[in-house]
């Protein structure tokens, strides 16, 4: 499995379709904020959820085998034991990486995954991680002076 930076950040800067099973609709949803922080980046994502037609723009799938182009990177926001169903969908369309999301750790899914010739990524955000290696923490809100580690002056007494 991939647990290193380098790997991530290969994978990050080589993979440039992501087939986002579990998008949600809901602008306050973390999948869709994943999801728009991505296509931003230049990353062309591919909702896949069987409630919607379209998801920020883009033609939404009910099942990865329905997707007609080649995907790079299958990112789950589903339950843990949900991924292993996925990740047969993920080797039958031949993308090359599956990942688990934040919280989302199926080892066997991985394994299955890994043993298929993908690469695997547990337990991390695809966001976050692009934020940390390629300098997007930003829009996160880091560097909108939302966020402050000062006192408040209305605080000070």
């Amino acid at each position: 499995m991939v647990d290193d930076i380098p790997g991530l950040r290969r994978i990050l800067k080589k993979s440039k379709v992501i087939a986002v099973v579990g998008l949600s609709a809901d602008w306050f949803r973390p999948s869709y904020f994943a999801a728009k922080y991505m296509i931003e980046h230049g990353y062309t994502v591919i909702p896949v959820n069987p409630k919607y037609d379209a998801i920020l723009g883009q033609k939404c799938y009910k099942s990865l085998r329905e997707i007609p182009v080649k995907v790079d990177i299958v990112d789950c926001f589903r339950k843990t034991e949900d991924i292993m169903p996925i990740a047969e969908d993920a080797i039958a369309i031949g993308a090359k990486v599956l990942w688990q999301q934040l919280g989302v750790k199926n080892v066997e899914a991985a394994k299955k995954a890994e043993a298929a010739g993908l690469e695997a990524v547990i337990d991390r955000c695809v966001k976050i991680e692009h934020g940390r290696l390629f300098g997007g923490l930003n829009w996160c809100g880091v560097n909108t002076k939302v966020i402050s580690a000062k006192r408040p002056q209305w605080l000070s007494y």
